[in-house]
């Protein structure tokens, strides 16, 4: 015997179908809204991702920097051979490594010279070898190696050889010299032609080593030419790697800021007193020159004459060939206008008519003079003069 089906549930399945049918009839309707719902979320769980993940920094030659020109391939590198890279991002950090560390190399960039004296000789003391790149003159002169800056390498040379008898250049092989600076004193590697100072310079007890390039160390050239073979060869004969980029914390405050007194030269000191004669000496020499001021009562009364030629050096001066001959053609018409009596409505044209049934002259005759447009100074002066011809014969009638 056959059960029968409950009327609920047959009513419960209805339902069931009915709400799936609508449910997928809203999803074609709408599926460009959700298509977009479904991008933009995407969108911001990646934005999301991007921003609480573990970043890198920007800093140039930084171990933790994974642009062009950071240095996080060669510590990585350097890692892997079994040097510990210690990243210092202080001075203090940096002795604390120093001072803990096996016979430890310095890596030091200071580009911006934070670093003084005392503190240059206390991490030089500190390590076993010291690696610096690109100094500048006061780091080098408080390392006192014998080492000095002596330029950039020429345009001329964008490739360099090793040119040295020590083994690290000798086994790297070229590196690259673009933007790169020279050095001088100590044995020097990787010197353009004709020229004594290279890119590359060590101190006499080897225990400094100048590398006057950072591409030698960052990401973006590693791979090229023998950058990376010059890098672990020079970084990595220590177990230990002290890598400190001093910044602004690092920079020393504690001393009083030198006065203007203290920072002027000796010889400004007597800058005042000569600039107060020259300037003594210029208003005499001046005054004498243009003489004593002449009072006059106002307002000034300037003949026409006067206002005339001065208004004709201005057009001369600016070469205003066409605002000159514009104002001689209106004068003329209008004292033209005067003579035949034509009224002050009448139009050029009807001037120039009148002018030549009282002359007898053709009328086109009259209007190509009237209307000529001289082209230079020269042809402005004759045809002013022959619109001045033609007023005196008006008059003369």
């Amino acid at each position: 015997m056959t059960g029968a089906v409950p009327a609920s549930a047959v009513q419960g399945g209805t339902y069931a179908d009915q709400a799936s049918v609508r449910r997928t009839g809203w999803l074609r309707r709408h599926r460009a809204f959700v298509a977009c719902a479904a991008v933009v979320a995407a969108a911001l769980v990646l934005v999301l991702w991007a921003q609480l993940s573990p970043k890198g920094d920007a800093v140039p030659m930084s171990v933790h920097n994974a642009g062009p020109d950071g240095a996080r391939a060669v510590a990585q590198i350097l890692g892997r051979h079994g040097v510990a890279v210690h990243d210092a991002g202080n001075y203090g950090a940096a002795m604390a490594a120093l001072e803990a560390g096996s016979s430890p190399t310095l890596l030091l960039y200071d580009r911006n010279g934070f670093l003084d004296g005392p503190r240059l000789r206390s991490l030089a003391a500190s390590a076993q070898r010291v690696v610096v790149v690109s100094p500048r003159l006061q780091t080098l002169d408080a390392l006192d190696a014998g080492i000095r800056q002596a330029g950039v390498v020429p345009e001329a040379s964008p490739v360099l050889d090793p040119g040295c008898s020590l083994p690290d250049p000798q086994a790297a092989g070229t590196v690259s010299g673009e933007s790169g600076f020279l050095y001088d004193g100590g044995t020097t590697c990787y010197r353009p032609d004709g020229s004594s100072a290279g890119l590359v310079a060590v101190g006499s007890d080897g225990q400094l080593t100048v590398v006057g390039s950072t591409a030698v160390f960052s990401n973006g050239q590693l791979d090229s030419l023998g950058h990376a073979a010059l890098a672990i060869r020079t970084l990595g004969p220590s177990p230990d790697l002290v890598w400190y980029i001093p910044t602004l914390e690092d920079l020393d405050t504690g001393g009083s800021p030198a006065s203007l007194d203290e920072l002027a030269p000796g010889w400004a000191r007597f800058l005042g007193p000569w600039l107060a004669l020259v300037a003594v000496a210029a208003i005499a020499w001046r005054g004498r020159r243009l003489g004593p001021l002449v009072f006059e009562p106002l307002p000034v009364v300037v003949k026409a004459a006067e206002t005339a030629e001065g208004r004709a050096r201005l057009y001369q001066d600016s070469r205003a060939v066409d605002q000159a001959r514009d104002n001689l053609r209106a004068g003329t018409l209008v004292r033209l206008s005067g003579h035949l009596r034509t009224g002050p409505g009448a139009t050029a044209g009807q001037v120039i008519d009148a002018a030549a049934e009282l002359l007898g002259k053709p009328a086109p005759e009259l209007r190509e003079l009237i209307n000529e447009r001289p082209g230079t100074e020269a042809r402005l002066v004759a045809w002013s003069r022959e619109l001045d011809t033609l007023e005196k014969e008006v008059k003369s009638r």
